[in-house]
C-alpha cells in the first residue's frame, strides 16, 4: 500500500495562483494524474486541503466539497484560457468565476488597500485564482508558458531575466530533454 503523502505531490509548486491551479493536474511519466481526483492515495477532499494549505489560503477557506466543485470550474477555465488566450468561451468561463467576488476599497493604517469579498465564501479560492491570472495577464502575459517537453502538461510564470525560460523545472524536465540530446549525439558518432 503506498503512504498518503502530508506534502504536495506535485512536480512543480510554487507558481502564481492561477497556473498553480491549472498545475494540480500533471502526467507523471504520461500516467494523468490528478491532485484533486485520489492522486497518491489522497480523497478528493485530502487533495483540496493539500492544495490550500501549499497555496496559504487553508487559514481563510474550508476545504469542503463546496470549495471544490468551484475549484474544479475555475481550474477548467483557466486551463482552457491558458491553452488559448484567444478562446472567446474560455474568457467567458473566467469571466463566470469572477462575478462570484469582487475587491473592495479600503483604508488600512499603511493607507489605501483592497480586499477580497464573497458572497459565497465557497467560491473564495476559485474567484483569487481567476483575479491571479488577469494580474499575471496584466502585468507580463508572454511570460505565462507551457513546459517545453512534449510530454509535460504543466505551465509556469517565467521570472527569468531574460524571458527564456522553457521547462517548469530543469531538474527534471530540462535535465531529461539535456539527456536526450547527449544521447542522440553519442549514438550518432
Amino acid at each position: 500500500m503506498t503512504a498518503v503523502p502530508t506534502t504536495d505531490p506535485r512536480p512543480l509548486t510554487g507558481e502564481p495562483l492561477a497556473l498553480d491551479l491549472v498545475n494540480t493536474r500533471w502526467t507523471p511519466e504520461g500516467v494523468p494524474t490528478d491532485l484533486f481526483a485520489g492522486a497518491f492515495g489522497l480523497s478528493r477532499l485530502e487533495g483540496l486541503r493539500l492544495w490550500l494549505e501549499s497555496t496559504g489560503l487553508a487559514a481563510r477557506f474550508r476545504a469542503d466539497k463546496s470549495t471544490l466543485v468551484h475549484l474544479l470550474t475555475a481550474r477548467e477555465a483557466l486551463a482552457r484560457a491558458v491553452a488559448d488566450p484567444e478562446d472567446a468561451s474560455a474568457r467567458e468561463l473566467v469571466d463566470a468565476v469572477l462575478e462570484h467576488g469582487r475587491i473592495r476599497a479600503t483604508l488600512t493604517a499603511e493607507g489605501p488597500g483592497e480586499r477580497a469579498e464573497f458572497d459565497d465564501p465557497s467560491w473564495g479560492p476559485a474567484w483569487m485564482a481567476a483575479r491571479d491570472y488577469l494580474d499575471l495577464l496584466g502585468s507580463a502575459p508572454d511570460r505565462i508558458r507551457k513546459c517545453a517537453s512534449d510530454t509535460c502538461v504543466l505551465h509556469f510564470h517565467d521570472t527569468s531575466r531574460n524571458g527564456t525560460r522553457r521547462w517548469c523545472s530543469m531538474a527534471v524536465c530540462g535535465n531529461r530533454a539535456k539527456a536526450s540530446r547527449h544521447y542522440a549525439r553519442t549514438r550518432e558518432r
